[in-house]
C-alpha cells in the first residue's frame, strides 16, 4: 500500500522555529518561494503517488521531527548526613524570629473513688474543672463501686480530658473499706497496664489548687507536702504533713494524738509518687516483693503510713514540694454530706441526678 507524506508542512524550516525573524506563513518565506516548475514538478509527484498501489515516493525533504530533552542536572547526594538540632520558630510581620523549644511533660495520674450521694455530681464536676486547667498531659481515673454508672460516665465524656471510668467489684463487709479497694483497683489497673507518670489520690470531695498539679511533675520519686484539714470540732484549721528545710523532709506536723504512734504524718491527698515504683522496682533499686497496695486490715487513719512505707524507707527518699513546704495547696475540710438528702418533693434518677416528680 502506498504511503502519502505531507510535503509541505509549515513546520519544516527548522531555521525559522523557536522565535525566527521569518514566519513560515509568511509570503516571504523559503517555502513560497518555489518556481513554476518546482511546484508543477510537486504535482505530478503528487499524482503519481496516488496512481502507485505498491510504489512508495520519499518526499524531496523529509520534515525532521527530532528534538531535544533537556535533562536536569545530576546531583551529588551525600551520605551520613547527621542533623544535630531542629529549632521551631515562629516569624513575625516584623521578621523577627522567636525561639520555642517543646518541652515534655510527665503524665499525671489522678486516682479518684467516687460514690453514689446528692453532691457527687457537684464534687466531680468542680474537681474535673480544674484538671482541665493542668497543662496535658493528665490521666484521671474514676472508680466507682459494683457498676460504672452512665451519669459518671455522662460527666466524665463532657469534660474534655482523658479519662478511664473503673469499676471496683470487691465485696464489702465495711462500707469504710471502699476507698481503699477503690484505689487498690487502680493501683492494678496502673501496673497491669505499666502507665508511666506522677499517681497522686484525688477525692473528689477536697478542694484542690491548680499549683498542686502543676508541682506534680517536679516529683521525681515521692513527693509530699502539708495539707489544711478541718478539725473535726469545725472551729479550727490544723495542719497535717512534713516540715520541710528546703526540699528535704526534716519532720512532720501532727494534732491529734491517737496518729502520734504512725510512721509518716500525711493526709491522702498529701502526697504523690512515681507509677514506676509499682511495675519497676528494679529502676528505684527496690527488691522485688508482692504488689504495693493499700490495706483494709489496719485500724482507720493508719492506711496512708501503711502504704507509704511500702514506697520509701524513710524520709532521705521523699521530696517536699514547694520549697520549703511553705504553701497550703490543698484542703481536706471533712464536709463529707453522708445526712444530706435531696429536697422534699424530688425523686432520684438512678444515682446522680435530681429531678421533679412526674404529676
Amino acid at each position: 500500500m502506498a504511503s502519502i507524506r505531507r510535503t509541505l508542512s509549515p513546520y519544516q524550516d527548522r531555521s525559522h522555529q523557536n522565535g525566527g525573524n521569518v514566519s513560515p506563513f509568511s509570503v516571504n518565506s523559503p517555502s513560497h518561494k518555489l518556481n513554476s516548475t518546482s511546484r508543477f514538478a510537486l504535482g505530478v509527484r503528487r499524482f503519481i503517488g496516488g496512481l502507485a498501489p505498491f510504489g512508495e515516493f520519499e518526499d524531496v525533504r523529509t520534515p525532521d521531527f527530532s528534538f531535544e530533552v533537556n535533562r536536569p542536572p545530576i546531583l551529588d547526594v551525600k551520605e551520613d548526613i547527621v542533623v544535630d538540632k531542629v529549632e521551631l520558630a515562629v516569624v513575625k510581620r516584623e521578621n523577627v524570629k522567636e525561639r520555642f523549644d517543646y518541652v515534655a511533660r510527665k503524665q499525671v495520674i489522678v486516682v479518684t473513688p467516687t460514690y453514689n450521694r446528692a453532691l457527687q455530681a457537684y464534687y466531680l464536676n468542680r474537681l474535673g474543672q480544674v484538671l482541665r486547667l493542668v497543662p496535658p498531659p493528665v490521666l484521671w481515673i474514676v472508680v466507682e463501686m459494683n457498676v460504672a454508672s452512665t451519669e459518671t460516665a455522662d460527666i466524665l465524656r463532657g469534660m474534655g480530658i482523658m479519662y478511664r471510668h473503673l469499676v471496683c467489684t470487691k465485696n464489702l463487709t465495711n462500707i469504710k473499706d471502699r476507698g481503699v479497694h477503690q484505689r487498690n483497683t487502680a493501683l492494678e489497673h496502673i501496673e497491669h497496664h505499666k502507665l508511666d507518670g506522677i499517681v497522686y489520690f484525688a477525692d473528689d470531695d477536697n478542694i484542690y489548687s491548680l499549683e498542686l498539679f502543676e508541682t506534680l511533675r517536679d516529683i521525681s520519686r515521692f513527693g509530699t507536702w502539708p495539707v489544711a484539714m478541718l478539725a473535726q470540732s469545725k472551729n479550727k484549721a490544723v495542719l497535717e504533713g512534713p516540715v520541710c528545710n528546703g526540699s528535704h523532709v526534716i519532720g512532720w506536723h501532727t494534732n491529734e494524738k491517737s496518729k502520734k504512734l504512725r510512721r509518716f504524718h500525711v493526709d491522702m491527698s498529701g502526697f504523690a509518687f512515681n507509677s514506676t515504683i509499682l511495675w519497676d522496682p528494679k529502676r528505684w533499686q527496690k527488691p522485688i516483693s508482692p504488689s504495693i497496695r493499700q490495706l483494709d486490715t489496719i485500724k482507720e487513719g493508719f492506711q496512708e503510713t501503711t502504704f507509704i512505707e511500702q514506697l520509701v524507707e524513710d524520709e532521705s527518699q521523699m521530696e517536699g514540694t514547694p520549697f520549703g513546704c511553705s504553701k497550703i495547696l490543698n484542703w481536706h475540710l471533712h464536709l463529707e454530706a453522708r445526712e444530706v438528702g435531696y429536697p422534699r418533693g424530688w425523686l432520684l434518677q438512678k444515682n446522680l441526678d435530681a429531678v421533679l416528680p412526674i404529676e
